[in-house]
Parts: structure tokens; C-alpha cells; sequence
């Protein structure tokens, strides 16, 4: 039996309770799909940060190298510890391991509705590949004369040439796996050095991938198109901010936020991986067992699909289809379930 190591980061607010759901699904289809998963539960975040006065250890990194990849919950808790302080680690993580390639399904499921008038599961399936090692998130700038009137901040971003490169082929490989058509996210009419760059990449990767349709977008009109026309995408290929901006839109239209998982995908498997919900810590609900799970648990399945265990990944995400399409919900769906029985639901659904 194969057995993998995984790092489990709850973190704060709902995360513990959507996490230890994950794990109650994860543990349904071990044993049925022949596989093994070691834990080891990692208590960082807030609570971390009030006795030690750090949101995670000096030495994280070398704690977490050596597993076959991270789940992670979510992380925050911006009444008390501002939010650039307890993301810090995260985008720590995931330049350090090489995280680059950020996925984040925007898919419509059957039983749930989008907030998009007349759009169904046909017209909302796309992917939004975020580039995560670079651009905005390079921690590159200053704060000047701070508290003066004549104050000035300066944040530069960053985008090299590799990094780029790197994920439209990344993006052209999915797209060659899914309906071959990719979408590039630019702004090169307002920021002419960094875009003008991606245009220039895009156009040189392009003829190296004839079966893919590829085409670019300006990040204005593709938020304009996700809403108007969510259809027309297949795989968007964006920066690290606009692909932030614009996956809690798909999130959104896809059903809700709580709907929502991704990927911090170190594709060379050099470093682990790390697999979370698109949704926050939302510390006005956590300890309700109102909180919806499926984000998360879907997190979870993609994560057993990166490590090879396809079958259980499709046996997960028929149990969130089978439970969702039976109007098993929560109530931020319309629902009255409560975080734990939705967790029965998906753990009965996995045959569990």
C-alpha cells in the first residue's frame, strides 16, 4: 500500500472545521482505494501568533519540505493581526517550493445555482491558472517619510521572462487536455513594460501548440466576460494578481466561494505542493458548524489526483456531485445542513 505524507495546516477561523471534514472524506477512500495517508497537524495561525508571537515557526520551511504535500485550511483573522502579517508565510511557501502554477477551477455543479441569470453547469467549466511565484506578490518596495504628509509608498512587480514562459506553457498543456482553448490575461495598454512582455511570450509560445486556441484579453474585459459570456473560456492563463482578482469572481459565479478549491502546484515535484479553498478564515461564522465544507474537501481531491490517486479523487468528487445534486447543502447554498452533516453526507456518498 502506498503511503504518503501530508501536512495538514487548518490555520484559523473555519479552517480547523473544514479541514477535519476533508480528512473524514480522505479517510473514506484510503482503504477502498488502496492507498495510505499519513498525517502530521501542523498548529500555526493565530493562536500560534498570541503565544509566540509569530504566526508559524522560525524554521517552517525545513518542517514542511519533506512532505508529499500540504492541505491547508484557511488563514486569518484581520480583527486583531493584519492580513499581510498571517499571508506572509503563504506566499513564503509558495515562492520558496516553486509553487508557480495556481489552479483554480471555476465549475458549475448540478443542484447548485450561479448568480448568473440563465447560466448553468454547460456554460460556466473553466480554469483559471494563476502565475503565484512573481509579479505583484514579490515582496519588492518601500514605505517613505511614513505618517508624513508628503508620505510615498512604491511596490514594483515583478514578471521575468522564465516565470511567464513557464505558465503559458503550463496553461497550453491543461488547455491540450481539456476543450483547447486558452485565454491570456493582460493589461499592456496601461502597463507597458510588464504586458507588453506577456503579449510578446504569448505570441512567441503560441505556434508550439497548433491544436490550442489561444487568444488575450485585457483584465477589465475579462472580468466584464466572466460575467456576460462565461462560455467563451476554457483555460485563463493570468498574473499573479489578476488571477487572484478574477478567481473569486469565477468562485462566485461557480456556485460560491464555498464551492471553490485550488492548487499551489510545484509542477517539477522538486518541493510539495499545497492544496486549499479559495474562501478565507471568515471569522464572523467560525464555530457556527455553518461553514461550507465542499471547497475544501474538493481541495482534498485534487491533491489525491497531484499524488496519482486518480481513482479516489473521482470518487470524491461524484460524492460532492451526488450530495449537491440532492440538495444536500449549507446554508450559504439555501441549505440548513450543518458543517459536520454535510461532512456525513460526503463521507456516506464516498461509500464510507
Amino acid at each position: 500500500m502506498k503511503t504518503y505524507r501530508i501536512a495538514l495546516y487548518p490555520g484559523d477561523g473555519i479552517g480547523p472545521e473544514v479541514v477535519d471534514q476533508a480528512v473524514r472524506v480522505l479517510d473514506a477512500v484510503q482503504a477502498r482505494h488502496g492507498f495510505q495517508l499519513d498525517y502530521v497537524r501542523l498548529p500555526w495561525g493565530f493562536d500560534y501568533w498570541r503565544e509566540h508571537g509569530r504566526v508559524v515557526p522560525e524554521d517552517f520551511l525545513d518542517v514542511l519540505r519533506p512532505f508529499d504535500a500540504i492541505l491547508l485550511g484557511a488563514v486569518g483573522w484581520p480583527a486583531t493581526l493584519p492580513d499581510h502579517v498571517t499571508l506572509a508565510p503563504l506566499v513564503k511557501i509558495r515562492q520558496t517550493f516553486e509553487q508557480y502554477a495556481c489552479i483554480r477551477p471555476a465549475k458549475l455543479l448540478p443542484g447548485v445555482k450561479s448568480v448568473l441569470v440563465g447560466k448553468g453547469p454547460a456554460e460556466i467549466d473553466f480554469v483559471v491558472l494563476r502565475e503565484n511565484s512573481e509579479g505583484e506578490y514579490v515582496d519588492s518596495g518601500s514605505r517613505f517619510r511614513q505618517g508624513q504628509d508628503d508620505e510615498v509608498a512604491l511596490q514594483t512587480a515583478i514578471h521575468t521572462r522564465r516565470g511567464v514562459e513557464r505558465i503559458l506553457r503550463f496553461g497550453f498543456e491543461m488547455a491540450r487536455k481539456r476543450r483547447k482553448r486558452l485565454t491570456m490575461i493582460t493589461k499592456s495598454n496601461a502597463q507597458r513594460f510588464a504586458y507588453t512582455l506577456w503579449d510578446d511570450l504569448l505570441e512567441l509560445v503560441k505556434p508550439d501548440y497548433p491544436d490550442v486556441s489561444a487568444d488575450k484579453l485585457h483584465c477589465d474585459a475579462a472580468a466584464m466576460d466572466f460575467v456576460r459570456r462565461p462560455e467563451r473560456f476554457d483555460v485563463v492563463v493570468a498574473s499573479n494578481l489578476f488571477g487572484d482578482l478574477l478567481t473569486d469572481l469565477g468562485g462566485v459565479i461557480g456556485g460560491g466561494l464555498g464551492l471553490a478549491p485550488s492548487t499551489n502546484t510545484n509542477p517539477e515535484r522538486k518541493y510539495p505542493s499545497m492544496f486549499e479553498p479559495v474562501h478565507g478564515s471568515a471569522p464572523d461564522i467560525a464555530g457556527q458548524g455553518i461553514a461550507n465544507p465542499v471547497a475544501q474537501v474538493l481541495s482534498a481531491a485534487m491533491m489525491l489526483e497531484w499524488l496519482g490517486e486518480d481513482a479516489g479523487a473521482t470518487t470524491i468528487r461524484r460524492a460532492v456531485e451526488q450530495t449537491l445534486a440532492a440538495g444536500k447543502h449549507t446554508p450559504d447554498l439555501g441549505g440548513a445542513l450543518t458543517t459536520s452533516q454535510m461532512g456525513d453526507a460526503l463521507v456516506q456518498a464516498c461509500g464510507g
